[in-house]
Order: C-alpha cells, then structure tokens, then sequence
C-alpha cells in the first residue's frame, strides 16, 4: 500500500553520493561551538537526525580560515587541527547511524550578527567594503586576499572530503561573502569580479567551485546554496527574468557544481508567477528547467511562519505536506531541505515516514537556545 508521501522516500543518487531519501536537514546556525570547535554536544545532535531518517544532513554553517571569517564566537571552524578533530567526531557518528552528511563551508564577508554585539579581532572584508546598499562596513577586498579566500574554500572542501563527509556545501546565499559578489548593491567593483552583469559578477563563485572541484576530484558533489532574498533586504532579488537567472547559475554549474540549493523563505512561493501563475515553478524549479543541474528546495517546509520571523520570537505550527509532495511528484526539484521542525525534533522524518501527524511539533524559538 503506498502513502502519499512516499515521492519523499524515494532514493537519489548524484556522483558518489547515494541518499535512502529526498529529505535533507537545512543548514542552520546553531552558535554552540565554544573556541569554534564541534563537540560531543554536536556529534550527538547530528546522529539523532540521522537515526531519525533523514537522508542528508548539511551541518551548521563553519567558516574557512580567512581573518574575519565568522560575525559569531559560537560558529564552528572548518580548519584547523582541534575543530577538524571535532568534525571527525561528528560525522564518524552520523555514519554510525546510517547517515549521510557534507559540512556547508562559509565565509560571513562583512555581515554583522543580528544574535550578539561580538565583532571579530580582525577587519570584516567584502567585495567593496559594504554590508548594504550605502552601508559601509569593513575592507573591500584585494585580489590577493580573494586567491587567499578561494584557496581556503578548497582547503576546507579536501579536508571535508578526508574526513569522510559525504558531500560538501558552500554558503552563497543570504548576503554572506559569496553572495556580496552577486549583488550588485554590494559589489562595486571595476576589476574583473565585478561588472554591470550577474554573469560578471558570478566570476568569485565560479571560481570557488572550480578550485573546489579541483581539491575533492570529480566525482564527489558540491552543493552551492543560493537565494535571491537577503538578510540584509529580504525583497532583493539577483535575478528577475529567467534570462537573468540563467546567466548567473549556468556558469556556476559549468565550473563543477552538481547540485543547486535554492533558497526561498516560502518554498511554495512562485518565482516568476508572470510567466507561470500563481502555481508556477519555485527558485528550485527554475534553477533546475534552467541549468539541468539537481536541485534542492528549501524554505518553511511543514511549518506555518518562515525562518526569520523565528528570530523575532515568532513561533510556527505544525501543517501539512500536500503542495510539497504534489511539486515533488512533478520533479519540479529533487531534494527537499527541512530547517526548523527538525530542530525541534529529531525524528520528523520518522513521523512522516510513518503518517504519524499526531506526533509531529510546532516549533518555537525556544527551540534555538538548546540543542536537542
């Protein structure tokens, strides 16, 4: 007898990556790394997602050794012997449980945190020394500390891969550094990472992916997550034709990346309902019409408020799953990331897998000051 929701329970394979299911744990930033090195805490807290069912776990963001490289002292570093001995840890444990995981590797440029006044001991960069459009912040970084910034990309990726992770993300969405190139109200540059183009100005991302691609070998996947909005303006959007999309994710596909994290603050939402209506493709689907490349959607997945709001103290019920699967039964994108409900528990993808709705949680702020 099959269940509505077994389009999620479906296996996927890309490269040498091969998942019991579509559901992936979202990258979320958890802040608990006392000295930016993952723990017992952290190893505990991945295994239980992936003895609770989840396909893919992609870890909190962890930043790549560049001065500045993080705007909180509870993120965790991806380099350096102590916190790469913790994230062996980690992902010695979710094998243990039968799970598969990637680190999402990161640099936060010239962002502040919006959970703690801490500044780094270091100046913050960024393309043009800007955290918004007109607000200054940091340095605008030289060409020799943008060769620094790709080699530390690929340095983290190799080790990612000698440790034994399965995959490996790099955070280039929601205004971090990656993401400050795209934007054209960040990047004011006039040398060759800059440009009038998104094309242009996807120069820096390409060339992360090639160098990263270069470190772990052909076969293994990179995930780049991407988003149109910002934290920094929620309403930004990189992209506003098809045309435009296009040119942006096709050359960071062709420079190696294998999988498109496309993030939305509301999975369901249409990307361009001008052309498709009000029920037409999301980022994921586009991204994925428009490169042929593997995708994963993102963005209040089960829940009833979006992910920001939860920062404001905002909670979220608990609902269901029906335009999920029916978008997912299209193929209208491969993967389905799960942010907020599985911080709150472990187990959902056991709950769905079961057809338990009884047993599914809300979520409330709360839920980010512990890790369960």
């Amino acid at each position: 007898m099959t269940s509505p929701t077994d389009t999620l329970f479906r296996p996927f394979k890309i490269g040498s990556l091969e998942l019991a299911n579509r559901i992936v744990m979202a990258p979320m930033t958890r802040s608990f790394a006392a000295e930016g090195i993952p723990g017992e805490a952290q190893a505990a807290y991945y295994r239980r997602r992936a003895a609770g069912g989840v396909g893919l776990i992609l870890s909190e963001g962890t930043v790549i050794d560049r001065p500045a490289s993080r705007n909180h002292p509870g993120i965790p570093f991806f380099h350096g012997d102590q916190a790469l001995a913790g994230w062996q840890g980690v992902i010695d444990a979710v094998h243990a449980a039968g799970g598969r995981m990637g680190p999402q590797i990161w640099h936060t440029g010239a962002v502040k945190s919006f959970m703690t006044e801490w500044v780094p001991d270091a100046p913050v960069e960024s393309p043009s020394g800007y955290d918004a459009p007109d607000v200054a912040r940091g340095e605008t970084m030289s060409e020799e500390a943008i060769a620094d910034t790709v080699a530390a990309f690929a340095s983290a990726a190799a080790d990612a891969k000698r440790l034994g992770f399965d995959t490996v993300e790099l955070h280039g969405a929601h205004g971090y550094l990656i993401d400050q190139f795209f934007w054209s109200s960040t990047n004011l540059r006039e040398d060759r990472y800059g440009g009038a183009t998104i094309g242009e100005r996807a120069r820096l991302a390409g060339e992360v992916i090639a160098a990263v691609r270069t470190a772990v070998g052909p076969d293994y996947p990179i995930i780049i997550r991407l988003s149109q909005w910002k934290q920094q303006d929620y309403k930004a959007r990189l992209a506003e034709t098809p045309e435009l999309m296009e040119s942006w994710l096709r050359p960071l596909v062709e420079a190696g990346a294998d999988v498109l994290h496309c993030s939305q603050r509301r999975f369901w939402e249409p990307e361009f309902p001008e052309i498709d209506g009000e029920h037409g493709l999301n980022f994921a689907g586009w991204a994925k019409k428009l490169t042929g490349a593997a995708t994963i959607s993102v963005g209040s997945v089960g829940l009833s408020g979006d992910f920001m709001a939860a920062f404001g103290g905002e909670a979220s019920t608990s609902v269901g799953l029906e335009q999920l699967i029916t978008r997912m039964e299209k193929d209208e994108f491969d993967l389905i990331a799960v942010g907020r409900a599985l911080i709150s528990d472990p187990e959902w993808a056991l709950h769905i897998r079961e057809g338990d709705a009884s047993r599914l949680k809300g979520f409330t702020a709360a839920a980010l000051g512990e890790l369960v």
